[in-house]
């Protein structure tokens, strides 16, 4: 039940982003094992002159840059499963941007199960709830 917010440099794009969110779905169900109907996601574009990298902006580098935070519970993913998933989600980008700036981050957030979850419901109370 991973929530993501995918922050692309740019001026807003709805083709791009919805490439971006079908990226990130396809390796968040392949690499971390989580299921589509759950994976909640949010883009937003900042403009190039907005965003900085090492004090100068991606309009003055000519680049582009990405920033990707995931939230997933805690002990669901494995440090390998983990990297691989930010190996991957930075290919995938570099194909969507052109002139990728290295410094674009991935951020894997492992949320405590008894301080996360949707619909009211903890991932603790799910997993009791599941016997498992």
């Amino acid at each position: 039940m991973p929530h993501t917010v995918i922050q692309l440099s740019g001026q807003p794009d709805a083709a791009l982003a919805r490439r971006a969110v079908e990226a990130v779905a396809e390796l968040t169900q392949s690499v971390l094992g989580k299921q589509l109907p759950v994976i909640a996601t949010t883009v937003q574009f900042i403009p190039a002159d907005m965003w900085f990298i090492g004090g100068v902006s991606l309009a003055e580098h000519g680049q582009n840059a990405f920033h990707l935070d995931i939230s997933v519970t805690d002990e669901t993913n494995t440090k390998a499963e983990k990297a691989r998933y930010l190996r991957e989600v930075h290919a995938a980008f570099a194909k969507l941007l052109p002139r990728l700036h290295e410094v674009s981050y991935v951020h894997v957030i492992d949320a405590r199960a008894a301080a996360y979850g949707y619909g009211g419901l903890t991932q603790e109370y799910r997993h009791q709830q599941a016997g498992v």
